[in-house]
């Protein structure tokens, strides 16, 4: 299949690309800069030029492909406290792809996060790919996508892990989790730190949205979940041994101080279970989890 990918010189799509293109898929990366564009072209995937503002430019890719993964979101307006705006943009890309798919029976997978299932309200058990919500910020847009499956597309959404980690990433999460500790002296966590927060290994990823792609059925939601729920604490602790610092219990009032934008999802508990997604499409993350992972080393070389 020839898959247009959005988010192409990301973090996620270093692992997917190479995943389509290893099995067989023509992959055509959408690249804003000249930047992106050799990014893009490294991975084995053909570039075109545009962006997510760019409506009528991804209506016409996705026209022209047999199948798209959109991955783009307008992360450094959610670090610099502009997330609606980025959640508005997001959702007009989603809304102007699937408009151009309907009736197709072609395969449209985006991306949406675990954490959105905290906020949502579901506590006290870990989340499940039936869990679903009416509406609100990102979920909006997975609705949306659902919702293409009674339109003729093969819709799919995955729910990302909010630390997706490995050798590929370079700005995620578990990055500012790293550089928040180093800065402030102090790995810290809110509450007794037992939230628990899920985690994913890029590599397993990029597996799991190649699937999606092959085989997910129309209307699916799946968990990019392999760590199922790491407490907070015990992110802290590991952190803090690595850098050398201590592990610090916070308070809500103290959080900004010690973990900056993630103050606000720092007492989120997020279980994630990974289950159905598993059994759907015989998924088996299979590459080191985080703890393993940032013991390696290679997030503070």
């Amino acid at each position: 299949m020839r898959i247009f990918v959005t988010g192409a010189s990301g973090h996620i799509a270093s692992a997917v690309i190479p995943e389509l293109v290893s099995h067989g898929h023509q992959v055509v990366g959408l690249a804003r800069s000249d930047a992106s564009a050799r990014a893009v072209s490294a991975l084995g995937a053909q570039v075109r030029r545009g962006d997510l503002d760019d409506l009528d430019g991804l209506r016409a890719a996705a026209a022209e492909a047999d199948g798209v993964v959109h991955l783009a979101f307008k992360h450094e307006a959610m670090r610099t406290g502009e997330f609606l705006s980025a959640v508005d943009s997001d959702l007009a890309a989603i809304q102007a792809i699937g408009e151009s798919l309907a009736d197709s029976g072609k395969p449209f997978v985006t991306t949406g996060g675990t954490l959105m299932l905290a906020m949502g309200g579901v506590v006290g058990r870990p989340g499940t790919e039936d869990d679903q919500s009416e509406g609100g910020p990102r979920v909006d847009a997975a609705n949306y996508t659902l919702g293409l499956a009674q339109r003729g597309v093969r819709s799919s959404v995955v729910r990302l892990a909010p630390m997706v980690h490995s050798d590929l990433d370079h700005h995620g999460f578990t990055h500012a989790l790293i550089n928040f500790a180093r800065e402030s002296g102090a790995a810290a966590y809110t509450g007794d730190g037992s939230n628990r927060w899920p985690a994913a290994n890029t590599h397993d990823i990029g597996v799991l949205y190649r699937l999606a792609v092959e085989k997910a059925p129309a209307g699916s939601t799946l968990h990019g979940v392999g760590d199922t729920g790491i407490p907070r604490k015990v992110i802290a602790e590991t952190i803090a041994d690595k850098l050398g610092v201590e592990t610090k219990a916070v308070t809500a009032e103290e959080a900004p101080q010690y973990l900056g934008f993630l103050a606000g999802f720092a007492d989120l508990d997020n279980p994630t279970a990974n289950d159905k997604t598993r059994q759907l499409l015989g998924w088996e993350p299979t590459h080191p989890g985080w703890i393993d992972d940032v013991r390696n080393g290679h997030y503070f070389a």
